[in-house]
């Protein structure tokens, strides 16, 4: 793998007219980038699986409309699905209707001890690549390698020193631009990471993911993933976290994460 290690310039980020986005879950991720995007002036609907009026009511403080599913996946330039990875199944058929056009981003990662296992996964299938199959279309992956915390509490503006940078994969390089303009306006430097056959790059626990990295030292972290030791790493995570006596902070999370790889 050669990653690209050239930030687009912002102002070909900032191009373009506002989106129509739509947000399948609403969870910590989904309702963070729900603010986000509405807040940027984006036009912004968000659904999750119990119904519209469940949603958050700071969801929508800046816009954004509680639907459901079927309405928000309806009309949009693109569709963020962010929900957990074992459920990514259960949303082929409301996309079947979506146009090849709309730009559909995947937010999820593989953990079986949450979801169960995932045969073709477990076999060595890129988590992507199995996403895009469930789903009869490609996709873009944005938004995996950062902790919720990470992204409600430290996005910035363009240029401030020390701005975190995150990884995005797709094979369209269109896609993957319009997904690198939208991490960029959720307050990240979008790092180009290339195809999804390499996005296992930014999976769980590799050095890329949940590390808080700069734009520069992004890269280097991608080349350093281990394949086969990536799910060594989730499981030495999680005897960490078992030997814990209090929820780490998110900054400890953060270190504990960056630990593995030391």
């Amino acid at each position: 793998m050669t990653p690209r290690r050239t930030l687009l310039g912002t102002a070909r980020l900032r191009e373009g007219h506002t989106m129509r986005i739509g947000i399948i879950g609403a969870g910590e991720i989904g309702r963070t980038l729900t603010r986000a995007f509405s807040a940027g002036g984006h036009d912004v609907q968000v659904a999750n699986s119990r119904g519209p009026e469940t949603i958050d009511a700071s969801a929508l403080e800046h816009g954004a409309e509680a639907v459901t599913a079927a309405e928000a996946v309806q009309g949009k330039d693109v569709v963020i699905l962010s929900v957990p990875f074992t459920r990514i199944p259960s949303l082929a058929a409301l996309l079947t209707t979506v146009p090849d056009e709309t730009v559909v981003i995947d937010t999820s990662n593989y953990f079986p001890h949450l979801g169960g296992p995932v045969e073709a996964v477990e076999k060595g299938q890129v988590e992507s690549l199995w996403v895009a199959e469930q789903l009869g279309r490609p996709v873009v992956k944005a938004w995996n390698a950062v902790l919720a915390g990470t992204l409600q509490t430290k996005g910035v503006p363009v240029g401030t020193p020390g701005r975190i940078a995150l990884p995005v994969a797709a094979d369209s390089p269109e896609a993957r631009r319009l997904a690198m303009r939208l991490v960029d306006e959720s307050g990240f430097d979008p790092y180009d990471a290339g195809t999804l056959a390499d996005s296992w790059r930014q999976q769980p626990m590799t050095p890329a993911y949940c590390t808080e990295l700069g734009f520069e030292d992004l890269g280097p972290a991608l080349e350093a993933a281990d394949r086969e030791e990536a799910p060594r790493n989730r499981v030495r995570m999680m005897e960490r976290f078992a030997a814990l006596t209090s929820a780490p902070t998110l900054d400890e999370t953060v270190e504990l994460n960056r630990s593995l790889h030391r």
